[in-house]
């Protein structure tokens, strides 16, 4: 079963499995085995040598977990490339020629992390969400808030309120609507 860990978990991970910390260790590759061997496999067409270089790429990444910089790279990137390389030298060195695929199917794997330019868009969409909100009134904006981002009902809410029902969906229906018009601007 993989563990999802988000991107800081993950380069937090790698930072503690470089001091030797096995339990970091076994949460990264839990994370990220999965992927990685999809890598391994793809580049070598062959479960048997992909496994084989999927343990290589772990004991590098043992040994080397405390050069990664996640300033430099994401960890997931950092650990693909790690993979692809042990991959290509396998090929390389001829035990993986009998079913090969070419090497630049591996750029084909996608990288779960977004890009940098989704990230800032992602940023630049949060902060204009975040703006539109402040812009409705405190009951409108929380009732929102609670109901889409903690995943409260309405009836929960109209309860916490003291309103009726109605009245709480007529807020956040009314809420939506500013907050959409805002958002369109």
């Amino acid at each position: 079963m993989s563990a999802i860990l988000t991107r800081d978990e993950l380069a937090a991970a790698l930072g503690l499995a470089g001091q030797g910390d096995r339990a970091a260790f076994r949460r990264v590759y839990e994370a990220t085995s999965a992927k990685l061997l999809g890598v391994t496999l793809r580049i070598l067409a062959d479960r048997q040598l992909a496994e084989d270089v999927l343990q290589d790429t772990y004991l590098t990444v043992w040994r080397k977990a405390e050069s990664f910089d996640p300033s430099r790279a994401s960890p997931i990137t950092w650990l693909v490339t790690i993979a692809r390389n042990r991959a290509i030298d396998r090929l390389r060195s001829g035990a993986g020629f009998r079913k090969s695929t070419s090497i630049d199917a591996a750029f084909e794997v996608a990288d779960g992390t977004p890009s940098p330019s989704q990230a800032v868009e992602t940023v630049d969409d949060i902060r204009r969400l975040n703006e539109c909100l402040g812009q409705l009134d405190d009951k409108t904006g929380g009732a929102i808030r609670t109901a889409f981002l903690e995943g409260v009902t309405y009836d929960a809410l109209a309860q916490r309120e003291s309103v009726p029902l109605g009245t709480m969906k007529s807020w956040i229906r009314r809420g939506l609507m500013r907050l959409r018009s805002c958002l369109d601007q």
